[in-house]
């Protein structure tokens, strides 16, 4: 999932090392763009209007918030050490000029119940929801989707205010991080007579979700025509994983070690 992008005066003249600096000012109707769903970037006001927890709170386990966060951020931490996917996305940025420093742009955060993350274009900086995101895989699968946004961001020069890129870059997240054949059949994306459009299915009912929770001033039809438009264009687009991953297989090690081949500064 995204969020809206400053505009494009703004980014015209940012370079690579500009973007990193940005002024995190939020757009005026914050909740058309999905900062409703992320409290935290609503900047430091929004923490005074939180409701205050009793003792009460704390020992019914509903202020364990903090513990929560420390778990997240443990498990971000091991990603980005030993996660062949989570390491690719990181040398793939690098060596396009958007080197990441995990204390500056992974951040571990409470967020609305129907979300596990968020690339912010304007704070160039991946969310992982510590409150629904709670093992290592899960946080794995947050942070390949999160920073192909941010590739993409940096590498295709994105603007999140036009719904079909917005539809793109959720396309290729959805394309190269979540479809399987499990998945889509779960999904009720598959069955025996589709198979060979199963994966295409999944991966148009994901983005869909995604730009729909994304943008949540446009219509369904909207997000369904913006994402039909740009499928045949984003959706052969396999950079920089390189391919399409199958469950319980080796795919990932394979993309990792492929990596080195396309000159990424892989860890």
């Amino acid at each position: 999932m995204t969020f809206i992008d400053y505009s494009n005066e703004e980014k015209s003249s940012a370079t690579k090392e500009e973007k990193d600096t940005t002024s995190s000012k939020l757009p005026e109707d914050a909740s058309k763009w999905g900062y409703d769903m992320y409290p935290d970037r609503k900047g430091a006001s929004s923490k005074s209007e939180k409701p205050s927890r009793s003792v009460t709170d704390y020992l019914t386990g509903r202020g364990r918030d903090h513990l929560d966060k420390i778990r997240c951020e443990r498990n971000v931490y091991k990603c980005v050490k030993e996660s062949p996917l989570v390491k690719l996305m990181m040398g793939a940025l690098k060596s396009s000029g958007c080197g990441i420093d995990i204390r500056r742009h992974i951040a571990c955060e409470e967020c609305a119940s129907n979300v596990s993350g968020g690339y912010d274009p304007i704070m160039n900086q991946v969310i992982v929801c510590h409150n629904t995101v709670k093992s290592e895989g899960m946080v794995q699968g947050v942070l390949t989707h999160e920073l192909i946004h941010m590739f993409d961001y940096c590498q295709n020069d994105l603007d999140f205010k036009n719904l079909e890129h917005l539809a793109c870059t959720e396309i290729r997240a959805a394309n190269l991080g979540h479809c399987s054949f499990m998945s889509a059949w779960i999904n009720g994306d598959a069955s025996i007579f589709n198979i060979k459009e199963m994966h295409q299915n999944c991966v148009k009912s994901k983005a869909l979700s995604s730009v729909m929770a994304a943008r949540s001033g446009i219509s369904k039809m909207e997000a369904i025509n913006a994402i039909e438009k740009v499928f045949p264009k984003c959706y052969p687009d396999l950079e920089p994983i390189g391919r399409r991953l199958r469950r319980n297989s080796y795919d990932m090690y394979k993309a990792y070690e492929e990596g080195y081949y396309y000159g990424y500064d892989i860890p």
